[in-house]
């Protein structure tokens, strides 16, 4: 197993450092002149002070070594100068924002912990609740609790998220004021608001996400119900309920593992709309305020973040496989 895990992390490697080559090309190559867009910030641009700004930062040398600079401020960090102002970059170093000229790891360092908090809050409402409603469904198939379960959940599924979010915000915080306002505190400062802050984005990323687990899971246990050893194992006089968790669950959830696994690290990468819209500073709310602020080293560093979650999210479910499934072996 070692030397699959150790395989896999260097293909996932290899995967990282090709989306980021492509995203610093994109980048490099773009429409978009950087001098033009960090110094239209003061309000008295020129073409000159443009140019300047190219010429300081080093966006006139050639891309090789711009890619070698950025990939060495990666590892070891870098000084980073607007016209006279030095900013020290340690590593890992991602640049430095055009609006705040504060260092791209500061600003990603200081906005995870409200992202993090959202993914596995929401994380441990959605998997279990659906996990659970998916596995109920298919026990009772063809039942009106199995038809009751599957509409709601196509239901919810057809609305879109961000509606969701904005009707639990207008209603049960602005309107009824059920919830607080949203708000992110820091958990070792203060657990009780972090926990009342963070409650209803929560709720709603949880609740509206478990419809979907909710079908894989049942699609999923249906097929493990109808195989062999499920039946065998009834013969053999176990309960239904040793029978379903013991047995039948445990295959039937590799599947919805993997689901899961990439939508947790889609999570990290950024919970653009729950952050958008109970006004919580994220990653998602960064990086969706960068890109309308044309703050590339932001956007670029969001991207390669969220390159760096999904991979790992790759390699992790692929080792849970055979923790979870005794039949799957890694080799």
């Amino acid at each position: 197993m070692l030397g699959y895990i150790a395989r896999r992390l260097v293909g996932a490697a290899l995967v990282v450092v090709v989306i980021f080559t492509m995203v610093f090309l994109l980048f490099f190559y773009g429409p978009s002149d950087p001098g033009v867009a960090i110094c239209n910030r003061s309000g008295n641009c020129t073409a000159e002070r443009a140019a300047q700004l190219n010429e300081t930062l080093g966006f006139t040398k050639p891309i090789t070594e711009q890619y070698a600079t950025f990939v060495n401020g990666i590892f070891t960090g870098r000084e980073i100068s607007f016209g006279g102002a030095a900013i020290d970059c340690e590593a890992p170093c991602f640049g430095a924002s055009y609006i705040t000229r504060e260092p791209v790891s500061d600003i990603l360092r200081d906005r995870f912990p409200a992202t993090i908090s959202i993914a596995v809050g929401g994380a441990m409402i959605f998997f279990p609740l659906g996990v659970l409603l998916g596995t109920l469904a298919a026990r009772r198939r063809g039942t009106s609790t199995d038809r009751l379960l599957v509409g709601s959940s196509l239901l919810v599924s057809a609305i879109p998220y961000y509606i969701v979010c904005l009707l639990a915000y207008l209603y049960l915080v602005v309107q009824w004021g059920v919830f607080p306002d949203s708000e992110y505190y820091p958990l070792f400062e203060n657990p009780l608001k972090w926990f009342g802050g963070l409650l209803l984005p929560w709720l709603v990323l949880g609740l509206a996400t478990s419809t979907s687990y909710a079908r894989f899971s049942r699609g999923s246990m249906i097929e493990s119900l109808s195989e062999d050893y499920v039946r065998t194992a009834k013969s053999k006089g176990l309960s239904d309920r040793r029978v379903t968790v013991r047995h039948a669950l445990r295959a039937a959830i590799v599947p919805v593992v993997t689901i899961f696994g990439l939508d947790f690290a889609a999570l990290l990468a950024g919970t653009v709309f729950t952050e958008a819209i109970f006004g919580i500073d994220g990653i998602g709310r960064t990086a969706l305020g960068a890109i309308f602020q044309q703050d590339f080293p932001v956007v670029l560093a969001t991207v390669v973040i969220a390159s760096v979650f999904v991979v790992l999210a790759n390699v992790v479910v692929d080792v849970l496989y055979s923790v979870i499934d005794p039949r799957v072996r890694l080799t």
